[in-house]
């Protein structure tokens, strides 16, 4: 089968990493766990929008942000032994400046995949199964791949969406792909 797999907030903890960052350079001592909505960055920080945090996202030195995230647990070896049978195929959203940094934390990970996709219109790969954690992501591939599986990766900044099945854990992913393998 054919796996889609978002990266941030699924097998890079994009929280954790700009969170470290954010605390090095203003002194402040935000953690994760503070993160309950979409895009919590502005109402956590002195950022007045969105596009003002990508700007220090983007201006911040080597590495840049999308080149040192941590690995969320549990994603590199789930990832490892689903690879044996399935095809990974990581489908994510990015700045266009952020590409190459994505690339290089593909392969500095040594995620096992051939093919990756940088798109916000994600239903355009043709997976079977997919795994997410974006609330519009989800919805878009609710109504778009309907005949699809498509995997709530639960974080919480997201709520259920309906037709999506609910994935607390990489070990409860696996478990659902091998089932639906069988």
């Amino acid at each position: 089968m054919r796996l889609g797999i978002d990266l941030d907030g699924v097998v890079a903890d994009f929280n954790e990493g700009w969170m470290r960052r954010y605390n090095e350079q203003h002194g402040t001592e935000l953690t994760p766990d503070l993160v309950d909505h979409w895009n919590a960055m502005i109402s956590l920080t002195h950022f007045e929008d969105v596009g003002e945090f990508w700007e220090w996202a983007r201006e911040w030195p080597h590495p840049r942000l999308f080149r040192d995230l941590p690995v969320v647990k549990g994603a590199k070896d789930s990832l490892d032994r689903l690879s044996r049978d399935h095809d990974i195929v990581i489908i994510t959203t990015k700045p266009p400046w952020a590409n190459h940094d994505t690339f290089a934390w593909i392969a500095d990970n040594e995620l096992p995949t051939s093919e990756v996709h940088i798109t916000e219109r994600k239903w355009l790969v043709d997976c079977d199964i997919y795994l997410d954690d974006g609330p519009h992501n989800l919805e878009a591939l609710v109504v778009e791949r309907p005949d699809r599986t498509i995997c709530r990766f639960i974080q919480p900044w997201n709520d259920p969406v309906p037709g999506t099945v609910d994935v607390d854990s990489w070990e409860t992913f696996e478990t659902l792909v091998n089932q639906r393998w069988c």
